[in-house]
């Protein structure tokens, strides 16, 4: 007569689960690398504090929490106000330009390289989302950080015809680095979403369809007043 095989021990069974979760972990931890398009980590928030001036950006970022889904479901709107990070770069005659420049204004600042093939594939949605929401009170800052600058990035975007798209570069990196240190672009593409006083309403890692109707959405729900 041939033995049945025991039943699994109890022990056995939490090894098996232990394994289990581990490799769950495991999967988990290198799909999140995976979706990091620049090497430099995953998010940070060093150095990152509320900021009370900020307190109606607070009010505007609770409102698009529920519009952070489909093609911007990315999105990551901030729990508590905060001022967004001062950036300083370039314009395409070479003029620097800060972010303080564009006050008054809802700013989707997006960063973005040649090289970076999701960078690539969204500007022409970032184009067309300027040409619908772009004026007094919107506007699409694209910065290129391709490290030469200049020529490259501006053949690009005459060769995919960007027409609405103000040029913008920082070909140091340094908004990139500052950004980075924020914990707000662990990687390219990068957008982070601010307010007309200078108070950052939220973040994105990774590409968006900006010009689909979740993005406008959202957009729009960021340029009404409270």
């Amino acid at each position: 007569m041939t033995a049945s095989n025991p039943e699994p021990t109890a022990r056995v069974i939490w090894l098996r689960r232990a394994r289990y979760l581990l490799l769950a972990a495991l999967l988990g931890t290198i799909a999140g690398f995976a979706g990091v398009y620049l090497t430099g980590g995953l998010p940070r928030n060093a150095g990152v504090v509320s900021d009370a001036s900020c307190v109606n950006a607070g009010l505007t970022a609770k409102r698009l929490m529920p519009l952070a889904k489909g093609e911007v479901a990315a999105f990551s709107p901030n729990a508590s106000p905060r001022r967004a990070t001062p950036i300083t770069f370039k314009d395409g005659s070479g003029r620097t330009v800060s972010l303080e420049d564009f006050k008054g204004r809802i700013v989707l600042i997006n960063l973005w390289a040649t090289w970076c093939v999701p960078c690539r594939k969204e500007m022409p949605a970032l184009d067309e989302l300027e040409s619908k929401l772009g004026g007094q009170d919107f506007a699409v800052l694209a910065i290129n950080l391709d490290q030469r600058g200049g020529d490259k990035p501006k053949k690009f975007l005459e060769e995919i015809k960007v027409k609405h798209l103000v040029y913008y570069e920082d070909p140091t990196t340094n908004v990139f680095q500052k950004l980075k240190g924020a914990g707000r672009a662990p990687g390219l593409p990068s957008t982070i979403l601010v307010d007309r006083d200078g108070c950052e309403l939220g973040f994105m890692p990774g590409p968006a369809e900006w010009a689909s109707e979740d993005a406008l959405a959202l957009s729009r729900a960021a340029i009404a007043k409270n």
